[in-house]
């Protein structure tokens, strides 16, 4: 792949899925609707607080820069069985001037300890490292987060910065993508 991110993943498991603008409006407005349009029933994170700012501040951004939504959007992680939205994940921005690129998940309380984020964070981490744009992606953790370490480790992800947080590195050159 060139310079072009996909908008549809699937794996062993589950399908994942950039959404589009209205979409993104749909999810903090009108989830019983979107939940109609793509044929799917909401029961990941819930949608308020922090969470809910981030979401409302994407959608400004994408407005300001249409051009690159695939890197503003939040991707659905959908399970394949019942069609049912177990989390979500995002590019926190394009890719800066050193080719890196940040990625952020999180998943639904009924989800987790099963695997599907590591599904999830490995098939999104192919699936950016074959754009050229893409070398490195990044990841912050909060230090007790110890499930999250646990699914970038098997992302083939590394440490390289302790502080508050936990930041960690995947190259492409580490890794070998199908």
């Amino acid at each position: 792949m060139d310079n072009e991110i996909l908008t549809e993943l699937e794996t062993a498991k589950l399908y994942i899925k950039l959404l589009t603008l209205s979409q993104l409006k749909l999810w903090v407005n009108d989830i019983l609707m979107l939940e109609t349009e793509i044929d799917c029933k909401y029961d990941a994170e819930p949608i308020e607080g922090e969470f809910l700012n981030i979401i409302n501040g994407q959608i400004k951004v994408i407005e300001n820069d249409p051009a690159n939504y695939t890197y503003h959007s939040f991707w659905f992680i959908i399970m394949k069985e019942d069609k049912t939205v177990a989390g979500s994940m995002d590019f926190k921005n394009i890719p800066n001037e050193l080719k890196e690129i940040e990625i952020g998940y999180g998943l639904g309380k009924h989800y987790e300890h099963k695997g599907y984020m590591t599904e999830a964070v490995k098939a999104f981490c192919e699936m950016a490292l074959m754009d050229q744009r893409i070398e490195t992606i990044i990841a912050e953790t909060e230090m007790e987060n110890i499930a999250s370490h646990k699914v970038l480790e098997r992302c083939g992800f590394k440490k390289y910065q302790e502080e508050e947080t936990i930041w960690w590195k995947l190259n492409k050159l580490d890794i070998e993508i199908k």
